[in-house]
């Protein structure tokens, strides 16, 4: 019988073991798992409207005496609806530029662009939504 005894005590300890552990891993995995991230809500059409209403006030206020009240150009400045100014010609950082430094006149014969002073960098990117929303309408891109 020395060797049944053996065995029970060699085997007891593993039992304890293994019955530690299942109970370990079942705590640790209750079944619940953690539900994942809810994303943003999508922007609203009337959310996305309002930099382009800011936008169209503010173009009209500070680039259309240039660039005309209806994107088409004057004597002055050239048309935002040409095609030149689609975003893969020139980018909305190109638009940036422009009002931070001026342009050296490259495309048109009206003259350099001076810098454009006292808009905020939020009233650019207003602008820039107006624009970029005018060129889509007009079928530019």
């Amino acid at each position: 019988m020395p060797g049944i005894a053996r065995k029970l005590t060699t085997a007891v300890p593993l039992g304890v073991v293994a019955l530690i552990v299942s109970l370990a891993l079942v705590a640790a995995c209750d079944g619940e798992a953690e539900p994942p991230p809810t994303p943003p809500p999508a922007a609203s059409p009337a959310a996305t409207a309002v930099p382009i209403l800011d936008g169209q006030t503010l173009f009209r206020q500070t680039c259309a005496v240039c660039h005309g009240v209806d994107l088409q150009g004057t004597n002055q400045g050239p048309p935002f609806l040409d095609r030149i100014y689609a975003p893969g010609h020139h980018s909305d950082a190109s638009f940036r530029l422009a009002v931070q430094r001026g342009v050296v006149a490259h495309h048109w014969t009206f003259g350099n662009m001076p810098k454009i002073e006292g808009l905020s960098d939020v009233q650019v990117e207003a602008i820039i939504a107006y624009v970029r929303d005018q060129q889509k309408q007009a079928g530019v891109y």
